[in-house]
């Protein structure tokens, strides 16, 4: 069967398309929701007028990528009904509860607040103002938190059995808090607020690097230096937990993971694939990288194995993934990113310490600020990354153990499925360059730093900032 006329396949292909094109907005939302809380409680304790035009300025985005992130989600959910009845058929009381949470307490939460962070400037008293943002950045990871739960629930399935190919819950809150909830929440929190810091680090670095307001931008850049000095390397720890939870529960994704089609009995030491080129037709790789007895060191921090690692090759074909090289080469650039970051925050903090991060010296470290710049979108391709390897190593399960992908799909028309996923790529296209488009605008448009003060500063005993002289050249200011 060709991949035009398998309407699974293409079934999946959609959702992939909807799923990791709607993804790349909520992921700058949650996070940035969290950094406009930060600048704002500056503000409000250091009465510094800089911190208030810097959640002025950010707010832009923040809005923007909100905008974009509610019209590419709606499909997604549309898809449930459309190409997955099966699966919402089977699991929809609770599946679809969890969903129904997302949208009634967490987007809603940050729907209503967010007029009030945007516009409400003068027309509320601070404290109000400062507790719409709150509530608008709690929103935004509740819903990250929600989403979670449910695929969670997917990868390790809790809190009730199914009966006649329908699962019915027996404990809710079982369900909610299964096996892989916690740590996949904690990993996917951090990766949202990391990637936001790193696109604020390097959209900071482009001003910096333009000599565009560099004492402004460089206090959102020393902001983010003091957040990702946490975030970093704790990110890189829970990203260790949630590899561990799925040699735990799911051995065949960490084989392909891993590149590992032979098992490795506990006890045994083994040498870890760097790098492979996995061949499904020979169940081997055809060449490989490895550094000798490293894989327990990996997956343990030790040595040899406490538990046995089950090769590809204890599953028959049609039970294990099929894209293991996707697999393996998503998990090392998601890794390699974590670790990039980790790398660049120390060298960055380094030049701190040796006083190199100032107005007068910024400028001469092109090489630091260029970093910054690449880095700001590595964090998108380290989520997307993570979740290829977290949706296409549970194949050929939709839920894992209990229900196959193949038999949760809708029987629709081939034809009809190309239809609507040619439709939504175009849609999606539009959306992508339109979005592009807006935010760059907002970017060399810069920010006001002659934007007036809400009127509730003059309780707050706000100073009024010296302005800085704009630094491009005459043609470009007019």
């Amino acid at each position: 069967m060709s991949f035009f006329s398998d309407s699974v396949a293409l079934s999946r292909t959609q959702f992939a398309v909807t799923a990791i094109f709607h993804m790349l907005w909520p992921i700058l939302t949650t996070g940035m929701a969290i950094f406009l809380v930060i600048v704002e409680g500056l503000w409000l304790k250091t009465k510094n007028p800089d911190y208030y035009r810097h959640a002025r300025f950010w707010a832009k985005l923040y809005v923007l990528n909100f905008g974009i992130g509610v019209a590419t989600g709606l499909p997604m959910a549309f898809q449930f009904g459309l190409n997955w009845a099966p699966f919402s058929e089977a699991v929809g009381d609770f599946f679809g509860t969890v969903l129904g949470f997302e949208s009634t307490m967490a987007f809603m939460l940050e729907a209503s607040f967010l007029g009030i962070m945007l516009f409400g400037w003068d027309r509320v008293p601070a404290a109000m103002h400062y507790l719409a943002t709150i509530l608008v950045a709690i929103g935004a990871n509740l819903s990250t938190f929600w989403i979670l739960s449910a695929n969670s629930w997917v990868q390790t399935p809790a809190g009730g059995e199914f009966i006649n190919g329908k699962f019915v819950v027996h404990d809710f809150f079982q369900a909610i808090a299964n096996p892989f909830m916690v740590k996949s929440f904690l990993h996917m929190f951090f990766a949202t607020l990391e990637t936001s810091l790193f696109v604020i680090g390097g959209i900071s670095a482009w001003y910096l690097l333009k000599n565009r307001h560099p004492e402004f931008f460089l206090r959102s850049l020393k902001i983010v230096l003091v957040a990702v000095l946490l975030i970093a390397p704790l990110q890189v720890f829970v990203g260790h937990l949630s590899a561990e939870q799925v040699y735990h529960y799911q051995p065949t994704k960490l084989a392909a993971m891993e590149a590992q089609w032979e098992t490795i009995p506990a006890g045994a030491t083994a040498d870890w694939n760097l790098l492979a080129l996995p061949d499904n037709a020979t169940e081997s790789n055809k060449w490989s990288v490895k550094i000798p007895q490293a894989l327990g060191l990996v997956l343990e921090f030790k040595p040899k194995l406490s538990e046995p690692v089950l090769g590809l090759k204890e599953w028959a074909p049609q039970d294990r993934p099929a894209m293991v090289g996707l697999i393996f080469y998503s998990f090392r650039l998601m890794v390699g990113i974590g670790f990039f970051f980790v790398a660049l925050m120390g060298f960055s903090i380094l030049q701190w310490l040796r006083g190199k991060l100032r107005v007068d010296a910024i400028a001469q470290q092109p090489w630091l600020l260029w970093s910054w710049i690449f880095a700001g979108p590595m964090g998108y391709l380290a989520v997307e990354s993570g979740w290829i390897v977290r949706c296409v190593g549970r194949q050929p399960w939709l839920v894992y153990g209990q229900i196959r992908t193949a038999q949760a799909a809708s029987v629709l028309p081939p034809g009809e499925i190309l239809f609507s996923l040619g439709g939504l790529t175009a849609m999606y296209t539009v959306f992508f360059f339109t979005t592009l488009f807006f935010a760059r605008r907002i970017i060399v448009e810069g920010p006001n730093l002659a934007v007036p003060l809400p009127k509730s500063a003059t309780f707050l005993g706000a100073k009024p900032l010296s302005h800085e002289p704009d630094s491009r050249p005459a043609e470009a200011q007019q």
